[in-house]
């Protein structure tokens, strides 16, 4: 029977049973169950009269039925007994095993602590067995120690003779010695040992110091060299069982060759007096890329390869120049000349072919690894020193330059002239080769520098500009309200109009390439400017010599001989002999409005036909007198504003009044900037003219078509004042018609 049917077979206790056993939860769960389902088979069963005769035979069937199941559940209750009992034996079997087990351990525990005791005792002749060990090493290794302080002294005497391979041997002979003592005296150090550690020191010290001059070594005594880098290697290949800091050597070898690099060629402190930069800067030039083609040539065969020697020169002497020119940018600020020569010797210099760019310098060197020189902050600063400054000396030799120009001035000789015949002065040659020279220079740095140095250059240009106007404008001040008279005053306004025409000519030497298209606006304008001024004071004093003879225009001494003209002729010709052909046409139209001026003024009324005739012809002839005179010194006719004389001279010899308003307005088509007052006032020259026609003649000026815009024509009325016309001219009755 398996064990789920013997499960299926155990009997439950009923509740209240002194038996132990486990309770069924679901068995009051169980017999309601069984109770509905046999009281629904009974009602089933008699639920007709008729099957209750058969009663009797199903109780019998079901008395049965509860002999079978007692049955089977005695046996089974029987089985589980035996199971009960058979369990019951065995525990007590094992029961008496433990007991017998537990007395066993208690006996061999007391045998333990017996044997312990014992070991105790054997503790003195254990130690006597090691010392008795340690004794018999000793005694075996006892010449050999003997012989320690010797080989310490030979070791000595081989490091101080630089025979470093040969003190390497002995030392590790010593060490080798020293570990067979260690492990047999159980890490004892014997006193005989303790001068190994500072032995040890003085050879790496010495392979330090060998590794520290290595260039030196390399062409003196390269087997020195060799034979230190070899104990290195060696060393850093080499184990003990001794418990000593590591010594590192290879690393302190490849440090002592940095440093002894850095040390021949950085080791002073860089305090450099002003000026001697550019000294160290060539010294560098020459002495870096020498030192790596020893380092390629003689120390790299010294080495073995993966120290990389050439990659170590280039870093080590790149990173202490680096070091270096921080030190010096960190102290006191550099001139421009320092400033200037730092800058394109670490940013063209030193990468160049001369140096760290040089074909030569094989690709072992690894410089396109390295930083730059100067940090960015660093090239700013270098380059807003520099152009601070040069600013300051370009305006110190610009004024120096403004100073010396005018002072001569009021010199008693006339301005030098050039191979043309024409007013020279030096100065504008200085001012632009100051400049262009500083941009130029720039331009062997960096775009940037040169981008500032412009800037800057234009910045005093203007500067200078606006200072040499208010000399000039203190000069024609002084001169004109005689405080202090300039012999020669024309002649250098002529020399400064000539200066500002170089200028202008030739400011464009201060455009470098890649600059903007109009940086120029602001210099080209004031250049503009002053040649305005200039003329204007040229202009003024050629008005200053013609005015006085225009006192006696228009006259009957002017229409009767052309004399008056003759003579503003030649005035003008003498004044305007060395004037360019810009200020000619000034000057040309100065004698013109002045001409205009004068016949404005009302100091002549023709009294009759015959006198008009001799205006008109007298106009004409002036006319042709000022064209030839202008043409002569060089001017254009179409520059010449003296054509505006027959344009009136017309109006004059108009000999029917009646049609005076057409002449006037072909005189407004001609000249849009003639006004009432100019038109009133030549009316007033005719002497022939009523009141009403001359209403007329102005109502056409106004009713007239409106004249057609000309980019050529200049002004001319505009520029001509008119008088008032006297009140006393108007009737007391009424107001003036």
């Amino acid at each position: 029977m398996d064990s789920a049917t013997k499960d299926e077979m155990q009997p439950s206790l009923p509740p209240g049973s002194s038996c132990p056993g486990p309770e069924w939860p679901e068995q009051e769960k169980a017999e309601q169950l069984a109770r509905g389902a046999a009281l629904k088979w009974a009602s089933g069963i008699f639920y007709r009269p008729e099957q209750l005769a058969r009663l009797g035979q199903y109780r019998s069937c079901e008395v049965q039925r509860t002999s079978s199941l007692e049955a089977r559940i005695k046996s089974v209750v029987q089985s589980y007994l035996e199971g009960v009992k058979t369990g019951v034996w065995q525990l007590a079997q094992a029961f008496e095993a433990v007991q017998g087990t537990r007395e066993a351990l208690g006996q061999a525990r007391g045998l333990l602590q017996g044997m312990a005791e014992a070991t105790q005792t054997l503790q003195p002749l254990r130690e006597q067995v090691a010392q008795h060990k340690q004794l018999q090493v000793l005694s075996q290794l006892l010449p050999r120690l003997r012989a320690v302080p010797a080989a310490v002294a030979h070791t000595q005497t081989l490091i101080g003779a630089q025979r470093l391979l040969e003190a390497y041997v002995c030392l590790r002979e010593l060490e080798q010695l020293q570990e067979e003592t260690w492990a047999p005296l159980g890490g004892l150090e014997l006193p005989v040992f303790e001068g190994l550690g500072p032995l040890a020191e003085a050879l790496g010290q010495a392979v330090e110091a060998a590794a520290g001059v290595a260039g030196q070594l390399a062409r003196e005594d390269p087997a020195l060299l060799v034979a230190a880098v070899r104990v290195a290697e060696v060393d850093a290949g080499h184990t003990t069982s001794l418990e000593l800091p590591p010594r590192d050597w290879r690393r302190r070898c490849l440090q002592a060759l940095q440093e002894g690099l850095e040390r021949t060629h950085f080791g002073t402190p860089l305090l450099l007096e002003p000026g001697a930069l550019a000294g160290w800067l060539e010294a560098l030039r020459v002495a870096l890329p020498a030192e790596l083609a020893i380092a390629e040539a003689l120390v790299a065969p010294c080495c073995p390869p993966h120290y990389q020697v050439v990659r170590l020169w280039a870093h080590t002497l790149h990173s202490g120049l680096r070091r270096c020119l921080q030190q010096l940018l960190e102290g006191p600020a550099l001139g421009a000349a320092d400033a200037f020569t730092l800058l394109r010797w670490t940013l063209h210099v030193y990468l160049g072919p001369e140096m760290m760019g040089s074909l030569e310098l094989g690709p072992e060197a690894d410089v396109s690894q390295l930083e730059p020189l100067l940090t960015p902050e660093n090239i700013e600063q270098l380059e807003a020193t520099f152009v601070t400054q040069i600013q300051v000396n370009v305006a110190q030799w610009l004024q120096k330059a403004l100073d010396g120009e005018v002072a001569e001035w009021n010199r008693e000789q006339e301005p030098g002239t050039d191979s043309s015949g024409f007013y020279h002065s030096p100065m504008p040659a200085i001012v632009l080769q100051i400049l262009e020279e500083n941009i130029r220079v720039t331009s062997m740095v960096s775009e940037s520098l040169q981008r500032r140095v412009h800037s800057m250059a234009l910045s005093e240009l203007g500067t200078f500009l606006r200072s040499f106007s208010d000399a000039l404008i203190r000069f024609s001040r002084d001169h004109i309200r005689g405080e202090a008279m300039a012999p020669h005053y024309v002649p250098y306004l002529l020399a400064t109009l000539n200066y500002q025409s170089a200028l202008s000519s030739s400011v464009s030497v201060l455009q470098p390439g890649g600059a903007a298209s109009g940086a120029l606006a602001p210099v080209e304008a004031a250049l503009d400017e002053l040649q305005r001024r200039i003329c204007r004071l040229v202009l003024e004093a050629l008005l200053a010599e013609l005015q006085p003879l225009f006192e006696a225009l228009p006259s009957r001494r002017w229409l009767s001989s052309p004399e008056l003209l003759d003579n503003v002729c030649e005035r003008t010709a003498s004044f305007c002999q060395d004037f360019r052909r810009l200020l000619l046409a000034e000057a040309e139209r100065t004698v013109v409005l002045q001409y205009l001026r004068a016949l404005m003024q009302g100091r002549l009324v023709c009294r009759g036909a015959e006198e008009r005739t001799q205006a008109a012809e007298r106009l004409q002839h002036d006319a042709a007198q000022l064209r030839e005179l202008f043409l002569g010194l060089g001017l254009e006719e179409s520059y010449q504003c003296a054509p505006v004389l027959l344009a009136l001279r017309d109006l004059l010899n108009l000999r029917d009044p009646m049609l005076l308003g057409l002449e006037v307005a072909g005189l407004r088509q001609k000249f849009p900037d003639v006004s009432e007052d100019h038109v009133s006032a030549l009316l007033d020259l005719r002497g022939d003219v009523s009141r009403e026609q001359r209403l007329a003649a102005l109502s056409s000026l106004q009713a007239g078509p409106q004249p057609s815009p000309s980019a050529g024509r200049r002004a001319l009325f505009s520029l001509v004042p008119v008088p008032t016309p006297a009140l006393s001219s108007c009737l007391p009755s009424g107001p003036c018609a």
